[in-house]
C-alpha cells in the first residue's frame, strides 16, 4: 500500500447482528466503511450512524448480492475501492435433506457462494494494483463438520471454504491474504429459533459454558483484516468455545 490513508472496508450484510458487530468494530479502529444490505434499512440505519458517530465515513449500499449486476452497480457508486473486504452476507436453511427443492437448492447457493465469489472478483482489481488485500468469508462450524438437518446449509459453507483455501493460494504472490470465520453457537441470527431449554441443552455441549457474542467473532475477522495479520491466509478460524477442534 502507499497511502498512509486507512483502507476502506466492504461488510456485506453488515444489517444483521455479526455483521452490525464487525462494521462497528472496524469503525472503532478508524476504517471508514460501505456497509451493504439487501432487504432492511431500517437495520441498517443505526449501525450507519453508530459507524459515523466514531468518527469514520461510512455509506450505506443497498443490492442483491445474486445479482451481478448489481454488484457491479454497487462497486460502481464506491467513491474509493475497498482493499478490506467481509463476506458476510448469508441465509440458512434447516431441513431434511429429502425435502430440499431444486429451488431451494439454486437460493441458497446464490446467496451463500455466488454472492461471495463475484463480490471478491469485484474487489479484486484495485486489491491487484495495490498489492495490498484482506479478505475474510464467513463460515460456519456446520461448513467444517456437517450438521444433520442442515446439509444445505452444510454444502454451501463448505464451499466457502474451498473457496477461502484456493483463493488464497492464488493470490498469496500478490500480497493478498484471504481467511474464513466459522463461528460456532453465536447469540441472535440463527439461533433465535431455539428456546430457552433447547439453548440450554446446546450450551451443556459446550465447554465454554455458553453462546458466543456477535462481538466475539467481530474481534477475529479485525484481526484477520489486520497488518499484524500478513502472514496469515488460507485459514478457516472457527471460534465454537472448544465445541469442536
Amino acid at each position: 500500500m502507499h497511502s498512509n490513508l486507512p483502507p476502506w472496508a466492504l461488510v456485506t450484510g453488515a444489517s444483521g447482528e455479526i455483521g452490525g458487530a464487525i462494521s462497528l468494530s472496524l469503525a472503532e479502529k478508524g476504517i471508514p466503511l460501505y456497509l451493504h444490505y439487501h432487504q432492511s434499512p431500517h437495520r441498517i440505519e443505526p449501525i450507519l450512524q453508530a459507524c459515523r458517530e466514531r468518527g469514520v465515513p461510512a455509506y450505506a449500499l443497498q443490492a442483491d448480492l445474486r445479482d451481478t449486476e448489481q454488484i457491479a452497480a454497487m462497486f460502481g457508486a464506491m467513491l474509493t475501492p475497498p482493499l478490506l473486504v467481509v463476506n458476510n452476507a448469508s441465509i440458512d436453511h434447516v431441513g431434511l435433506f429429502a425435502d430440499v427443492s431444486p429451488g431451494q437448492f439454486d437460493e441458497l447457493l446464490a446467496a451463500n457462494v455466488r454472492s461471495a465469489f463475484f463480490v471478491t472478483q469485484h474487489a479484486l482489481p484495485a486489491m491487484l494494483r495495490e498489492r495490498f488485500g484482506r479478505i475474510v468469508n464467513l463460515s460456519s462450524l456446520w461448513g467444517v463438520t456437517g450438521a444433520s438437518c442442515e446439509v444445505l446449509y452444510s454444502l454451501s459453507k463448505g464451499a466457502i471454504n474451498a473457496f477461502t483455501k484456493a483463493l488464497a493460494k492464488e493470490l498469496g504472490p500478490n500480497g493478498i491474504t484471504v481467511n474464513a470465520v466459522a463461528p460456532g453457537a453465536v447469540q441472535g441470527g440463527m439461533m433465535n429459533r431455539f428456546g430457552p431449554e433447547e439453548i440450554a441443552m446446546l450450551t451443556s455441549e459446550i465447554p465454554a459454558g455458553r453462546l458466543g457474542t456477535p462481538q466475539e467473532i467481530a474481534a477475529v475477522v479485525r484481526f484477520l483484516l489486520s497488518t499484524e495479520a500478513s502472514y496469515v491466509t488460507g485459514q478457516i478460524i472457527s471460534p465454537n468455545g472448544g465445541w469442536y477442534t
